[in-house]
């Protein structure tokens, strides 16, 4: 039996509303623009070699840095009145990486009091806001060769989404996930613990995930082996072009191209392996970057949408305009 713990903590004290609620009730939800990208090129403020950003919520420092950042783009949010999706910095806390990072998996808990009292202080602006626990998967995002098995990543992302969903999260974001094997036990673990979940893959142009799968494949290979289906699918470290590319070869599957329900865009149109760990930025103008994803959005019937790679405040405040404006 599953264990469900999802309505136990879930909101108390915050006056937070749940995804799904958000979803029903409005067409488009703003999510975030990039956080340890932009934490990397910071410099002062080191990430941890196992956990990225998550060990920043026990340094005071690191505390402040990830407060800003988070705020920068809550801001936004509402100042143009736009439903928001803000995540907890823990893509990289799962139970191994924790553990090799001297860390204990309370970490995941104190990400998410550090996100839940930031959302708390906008007064009415809280309803508008929902928190996602974000999840990562094992090993490099850009190689599917490191994933693990279905079987393999159930046992493995279980401790953390358990950690996640005590904390308080609504619901699980597992993000630029590079194989279908890996998402499909990411998502058995969050049906095991009692947690809605969002699966977010790194796709190319041609339509396919890092291993292979056509992006049509994988949604249905996921939902034939896991039930309740996630919430919905989505896309990450890409540009709107590529996405757009990726996309249009669902053309002939719509029952399935309706369940890709977000994206959070690169301002590169370069691939996520030439990306990962650059030295210099490849970043868009944030104009051009807004009107792209709004056009996206429009045509794909996009519910949630936001930055990723290369995207700072500007490219997430012409991003909110674009869609206000639509």
């Amino acid at each position: 039996m599953p264990l469900i713990c999802r309505a136990a903590n879930r909101g108390v004290g915050y006056g937070m509303v749940g995804l799904q609620e958000l979803l029903d009730r409005h067409q488009v939800l703003l999510a975030e623009g990039a956080i340890i990208e932009r934490i990397r090129r910071n410099r002062l403020v080191p990430l941890d070699p196992f956990v990225a950003d998550a060990n920043l919520v026990n340094d005071k420092r690191g505390r402040l840095l990830l407060s800003r950042i988070h705020r920068e783009y809550i801001d936004i949010g509402q100042e143009f009145k736009l439903p928001m999706v803000v995540l907890t910095p823990t893509w990289r806390a799962s139970a191994e990486r924790v553990e090799r990072a001297g860390l204990k998996m309370d970490v995941n808990e104190a990400a998410v009091r550090l996100i839940s009292q930031l959302c708390s202080r906008y007064k009415s602006y809280r309803r508008l806001m929902t928190i996602g626990g974000l999840v990562g998967p094992k090993g490099d995002a850009y190689r599917p060769a490191t994933a693990l098995s279905s079987d393999a990543a159930m046992r493995y992302h279980k401790p953390q989404v358990e950690a996640l969903a005590f904390a308080g999260v609504d619901f699980i974001l597992a993000s630029t996930l590079p194989a279908v094997s890996e998402a499909t036990g990411i998502a058995r673990a969050c049906n095991d613990v009692g947690m809605p979940c969002v699966l977010s893959f790194v796709v190319r142009p041609s339509g396919e995930v890092l291993d292979g799968h056509l992006l049509a494949a994988a949604i249905r290979k996921v939902q034939e082996n896991v039930m309740p289906w996630p919430v919905g699918f989505m896309v990450n470290c890409v540009h709107p072009a590529n996405f757009r590319g990726a996309v249009e070869h669902m053309a002939a599957t719509p029952d399935v191209k309706r369940r890709v329900i977000g994206l959070q865009a690169n301002t590169s149109r370069k691939s996520p392996e030439t990306l990962d760990g650059a030295k210099s930025l490849d970043a868009e103008e944030p104009g051009e970057f807004g009107r792209q994803m709004a056009e996206v959005r429009r045509e794909m019937g996009l519910r949630i949408v936001g930055g990723c790679c290369g995207t700072d405040a500007t490219h997430i405040r012409a991003l909110a305009e674009a869609l206000t404006r639509a």
